[in-house]
This record gives C-alpha cells, sequence and structure tokens, in this order.
C-alpha cells in the first residue's frame, strides 16, 4: 500500500497545472483538464506483477538458504567421517590393515561430496555455499593426496606381507616334509630295495604289452595293472583290469585274472561286485585303483576318502583324508582334464599312497602314506608329504621307490615324465623328460608295480605297459 500511494504521489506532482478561474456565487469557478490525470492502470498493474515476481523469488531464496543451512551440518559430518576414516589409527584401531577395497570405498566417497556440493553452489550460488565449496575443494585434495600415499602404502604393504606369508608357508610345508621324511627312514638299509638306492628313474621302454580293454575301447576311463604288493605269495601273479562302465567316472565291478597269459588271452577271470550300485557310498569313483594283496584299494563315492575292499570278506573299510578336494575339484588335468580323477591310489616299494590336492596346499599335489591295521581292522593315513606341483598342471601321477613322479601331455602319441619329488629328501626336480609312447590321446591312469618295475597306464581304451630302468 505504500508503493502504491508513493506512485500516485509521483503522479501528482509530476503533473500539476496552473489555470484562471471566475469567482461566481462566491465560488471560484475554473475550467480544468482531466485528461492527463487519467490512472496509469497498465503501468500500475505491471509494477504490481514485479512486485509478486520480487516477492516470490525472495521467499524461495529463503527457503533455499534455510535448506542450506540444514544441510551443513549433514555435509560437515559427512567430512569429518571422511577424515576420521583417514586417519590411520583410528582405521587399524577398526579394521586391523588397509586394504585396496576401502581407499576405493573413500576415493567414491570423496567423489560424491565434492559433487554434491558442487550442485548445491550452482542452485544456491550465495556466499555460504561459495565459502562451503571453496573449503571441500581444499580438502578433498588434500585428502586425495593423503589417499594416493595410502595407496601406496597398501600396495606395499599387501606386497610385503603376501612374500613373507609365502616364504612362512614354504619354510612350513619343507620341515613338515622333513619330519615325515625322517620318520620313514628304515632302520636296517639293507631291507631297502637295492633298486631304489639307485636314484630316479633314468628311462622308460617303448609299450612291452599293448591290449584292448577286455570289455570294450568305448571304455576309455579306468585303470589296471598287476597285484602290487611285493610280500604277497599267493596273489603275485594276478592281473586286474577296471574300466569305469557308468559316465566313465564310475564303477561297481572289479575283474581279476589268474595269470598274466589269462589276461593277455581273456580268460580264467573272476569277476567282483564292489557295490551294490553305482551310486552306493562304497562305489568306485575316478580312474585311480590298485589291487594291493588281497584288496583293492580306491577313491570312495562322491567323498575325499579311500576305501578298501576286500576280495576275500567282501567288506569295505575306508580312510578320510584330510582336506582332499573331491567331485572334480582337483583332477588331473594338463591338456585336457580327466573327469573325477581327484583321489590317486598308488603302490610302490614303501607300500600303499594316496596322491590328491588340497585348498590348503593351494591345489598341489600332496602324497600321503596308507597303512593297512589287520588286527584292528582298519585304514589309516600315516604321514603326508607337500608338494609345489599343481595337480592340474599334470596329466598323472604315480608313486616309485617313495619319489612322487607326475607326467605331462606332449603330443597325440606320447606323454612325458617331467617332475619328481623325493619323499626321503623333499628335494624336487622338474629337468626330467622320459617319454611314454601311446595309442591314443587320452591318458586315464598311470601307475607303477614294484614286484617288476613296470608301469602300466590305461589309455583312452588301450591297455599299455612299460618297462622302467634305473
Amino acid at each position: 500500500m505504500l508503493l502504491l500511494l508513493l506512485l500516485l504521489c509521483n503522479t501528482l506532482s509530476a503533473g500539476s497545472q496552473r489555470v484562471p478561474g471566475l469567482r461566481k456565487n462566491g465560488s471560484c469557478v475554473c475550467r480544468v483538464n482531466s485528461t492527463m490525470w487519467t490512472f496509469p492502470a497498465v503501468k500500475f498493474e505491471s509494477v504490481l506483477e514485479e512486485v509478486d515476481a520480487c516477492q516470490g523469488s525472495l521467499e524461495r531464496m529463503q527457503e533455499q538458504v534455510a535448506l542450506s543451512r540444514q544441510r551443513l551440518p549433514q555435509m560437515e559430518a559427512q567430512v569429518v567421517e571422511v577424515w576420521k576414516r583417514l586417519q590411520p589409527h583410528q582405521y587399524l584401531q577398526h579394521q586391523g590393515l588397509y586394504t585396496e577395497l576401502t581407499l576405493r570405498q573413500l576415493d567414491h566417497e570423496l567423489q560424491q561430496l565434492e559433487t554434491h556440493i558442487r550442485e548445491l553452489h550452482k542452485q544456491l550460488n550465495n556466499t555460504d555455499t561459495h565459502t562451503l565449496y571453496t573449503q571441500v575443494h581444499t580438502d578433498t585434495h588434500t585428502l586425495y593426496t593423503q589417499v594416493d600415499k595410502l595407496h601406496s602404502d597398501v600396495i606395499r604393504m599387501q606386497t610385503s606381507d603376501s612374500v613373507n606369508m609365502k616364504t612362512v608357508r614354504e619354510k612350513l610345508r619343507l620341515l613338515k616334509n622333513n619330519v615325515e621324511s625322517c620318520k620313514s627312514i628304515p632302520a636296517d638299509y639293507r631291507g631297502v630295495d637295492r633298486y631304489c638306492l639307485k636314484g630316479l628313474i633314468r628311462s622308460i621302454s617303448d609299450p612291452v604289452t599293448t591290449k584292448v580293454v577286455p570289455q570294450g575301447k568305448s571304455y576309455i576311463s579306468g585303470s589296471w595293472g598287476k597285484q602290487a604288493q611285493m610280500s604277497s605269495e599267493v596273489q603275485k601273479n594276478l592281473y586286474w583290469v577296471q574300466p569305469l562302465l557308468s559316465s566313465h567316472i564310475w564303477t561297481n565291478m572289479l575283474r581279476v585274472y589268474q595269470t598274466y597269459q589269462d589276461f593277455m588271452s581273456s580268460s580264467n577271470h573272476r569277476d567282483f561286485t564292489v557295490a551294490s550300485s553305482y551310486s552306493d557310498p562304497s562305489t568306485v569313483e575316478g580312474p585311480g585303483g590298485v589291487l594291493y594283496g588281497e584288496a583293492l584299494y580306491y577313491h570312495c563315492y562322491r567323498s575325499a576318502e579311500v576305501c578298501r575292499y576286500d576280495l576275500n570278506t567282501r567288506r569295505v573299510h575306508r580312510v578320510a583324508l584330510p582336506g582332499a578336494g573331491f567331485n572334480n575339484k582337483f583332477p588331473y588335468c594338463y591338456y585336457d582334464c580327466r573327469s573325477n580323477s581327484d583321489v590317486d591310489v598308488e603302490a610302490d616299494e614303501t607300500g600303499l599312497w594316496a596322491l590328491y590336492a588340497t585348498v590348503g596346499n593351494h591345489g598341489n599335489l600332496a602324497a600321503s602314506r596308507l597303512v593297512w591295521d589287520a588286527e584292528a581292522e582298519s585304514l589309516n593315513v600315516t604321514q603326508t608329504w607337500r608338494t609345489r606341483l599343481f595337480k592340474k598342471a599334470a596329466s598323472n601321477a604315480f608313486m616309485a621307490c617313495g619319489v612322487l613322479y607326475a607326467t605331462r601331455y606332449v603330443d597325440e602319441h606320447r606323454e612325458e615324465v617331467f617332475y619328481a619329488f623325493d619323499t626321503a629328501t623333499g628335494r624336487e626336480d622338474n629337468s626330467l623328460a622320459l617319454p611314454l609312447e601311446k595309442i591314443a590321446k587320452g591318458v586315464s591312469s598311470v601307475s607303477y608295480n614294484p614286484t617288476n618295475r613296470q608301469i602300466y597306464m590305461y589309455n583312452d581304451g588301450y591297455l599299455l605297459a612299460y618297462q622302467a630302468h634305473y
């Protein structure tokens, strides 16, 4: 209203005029031109619109200022929180160690905070937001510098910790292997096989036996060989074959021949039913079995266990391999993985072995000694050695004279023994190159027999035997 009166007063003062008048009947009469005093309605309405617009802008600005003042404590709290998280003693107290992920999270939070304040400053563009934006931009640059430094420190700490941890683990592995090796030293060296005193295998002959699997060469996975217990007089001439009849993974059958001649002519055999079905807990899984004395030792169905099937009593005993991978977790691979070859039971001059891999040993091959206690009727794991050879980097493995040998694929007609780990000394040798000629590409199993120092290969439905030379 005050503004309206001022506008009217200004209009009257600016448009006043002087005119002559006449006295008539005691009054002064004059003619006045009133057109110049016409009320400026259009201009007045325009002024009112400007006043309304100005009032609205003022109210919106007051609301934004109030809103920004409400947000300021929240933004300051965010800045304080980020700053606290960047303090080394605070972070180490709550988390124990810097991590790459945490630094990336802090960096992301800083970027979000700076972007949020920049947008608010664009909207309000007042002194408070400008001051806040300038302060946060400066603090953020400082924080980025500290984050970069922390990032470098983290990388250095992680590298140092990884190297130190790997060194400690490797020393621990060597110490454990040395303990197991010391426990294995015989009291009388005269009882040691004279061939085992010669060192590693020097060469391997061409195949001395070649035969198609009696059940047909369509059964590409399985294992075979000669009975492997050196002290067994009754069973010393037995030969056996065990193709995996179900999906090239499982079987419940074992075929045994009385002599080598019977085996070669596929006559005079005896079949044993190891389990009632292909899914029985005692079913054979994978191509890693061995006939040792009067019992078949093999990987039990879907487990981390080794089973012992007695040919006479038909009873099954089992023992767990601590931490062993199964269900195709650590099969033999190299060129092409052999399904469910996680656990491989082998025999040599020193006894029975289980070859497998564990997560704790990073998927590397481990060798555990197995001992059957006839009096207690129990199968036991007595010692374990851990190698540095990744199991999936080998196509197969076997034991001979207490030495673990590993093979790898060379081409469709040749495998190669390339690695040796001596359990007596803990030493590894990666320089071997002993060829194994083969007929087909895939290798299901490779086993050594201490009674005749022959190596048996199950080669995609073909049965091959070689002579090992020390």
